[in-house]
């Protein structure tokens, strides 16, 4: 016991936290529930956690870039107003992909504030966050907007190729697509060594404000996508519909093992984390804990995983200092002679 690292436990904790919860949120409904480990119980959690699914992926560029996107859930509502209110005036369809290009469209007022104008992220997206959900407030007159064809939307939630319904495999394909883009592709790349230091990567002849520009409105792309389809599945545009979302968006993120910071993520890691969570809070309903509960539940977990990483990137930030400290002066390297 005398030898045993308890900072490499806290290492591998952190780093295969994603499994641990997967198992631990498993056992917990298996044990609570008797009927928690069943395909449809599966299905509810993948459909059901599509929409934080897309705001999730969308924040995972822009969290590998190092920045921040607090404006997701704003984006979410405005798209689907717009899907809903355009619906009698162009059609179906059209009125789908101008709720996608309304998030699109505040990705790139993000981008412009923090890129042109060199506003923190943290500043900027708080700041269209706090005008795009008064405006969807102000423009519905704080009600929601009810859907002239609700019919359309309902296939995107039924049943298809068994445990996936349409919106959950668009979210699955997203997520690999991402992850292939990320990890296979030199843009993806380019994109972590921004995230990892902006300043040596422009030095090295990568675009950074290009790359940190792309990642808003990726984000802003994900979150129309999520209120056009939430929208279309419940024929109705709720001005307040993304108001919750952005902290489980968040938090699923983090548990995938993103790092605030930047230069780390995954999006097959996101989506773990969005299943994980999604995956608690079914079996906390099922349970019969309240959401203004579960929301307590999600802010505990969210500084749990934050300060962990914290912790255990300090000790291994230490290790590494030290062990270039001893590189820099290895024993058999002469000292210089003092001259008068």
């Amino acid at each position: 016991m005398k030898n045993f690292d308890f900072a490499l436990l806290g290492t591998r904790a952190v780093q295969y936290r994603l499994v641990i919860m997967l198992v631990a949120v498993a056992v917990f409904g298996g044990l609570s529930l008797d009927d928690f480990l069943t395909v449809n119980t599966l299905q509810s959690v993948l459909d059901r956690a599509t929409v934080v699914g897309f705001l999730a992926l969308g924040l995972t560029p822009v969290l590998i870039a190092g920045q921040i996107d607090l404006s997701i859930g704003s984006m979410m509502s405005m798209a689907g107003i717009t899907t809903i209110f355009m619906q009698p005036v162009i059609g179906n369809v059209p009125a789908a992909a101008a709720g996608v290009a309304v998030g699109v469209l505040i990705g790139a007022i993000n981008a412009l504030m923090v890129v042109v104008f060199k506003i923190n992220s943290l500043v900027a997206t708080l700041a269209t966050l706090l005008i795009f959900a008064s405006l969807a407030l102000l423009l519905t007159n704080s009600y929601p907007l009810s859907s002239d064809d609700p019919i359309f939307g309902l296939p995107l939630t039924a049943d298809f190729l068994w445990i996936l319904t349409p919106r959950s495999a668009i979210f699955l394909i997203a997520a690999v697509l991402m992850f292939v883009w990320l990890k296979l592709t030199p843009t993806g790349r380019n994109l972590y060594a921004v995230g990892s230091d902006a300043a040596a990567a422009t030095s090295s002849g990568i675009n950074a404000n290009g790359y940190i520009a792309a990642s808003f409105v990726l984000s802003g792309f994900f979150a129309g996508l999520a209120g056009m389809m939430q929208s279309l599945s419940t024929a109705a545009g709720s001005p307040v519909a993304g108001a919750v979302m952005l902290i489980p968006a968040i938090t699923a993120v983090v548990i995938g093992g993103t790092r605030l910071e930047g230069g780390r993520g995954s999006s097959l890691a996101t989506l773990g984390g969005v299943l994980a969570l999604g995956a608690l809070t079914t079996a906390l309903e099922y349970n019969g804990v309240p959401s203004y509960t579960q929301a307590i539940y999600t802010g505990l977990l969210l500084i749990l995983l934050i300060s962990l990483d914290r912790i255990v990137s300090g000790h291994g930030g230490a290790s590494s200092r030290a062990q270039r400290s001893v590189r820099v002066a290895p024993r058999n390297t002469p000292l210089p002679r003092r001259t008068a």
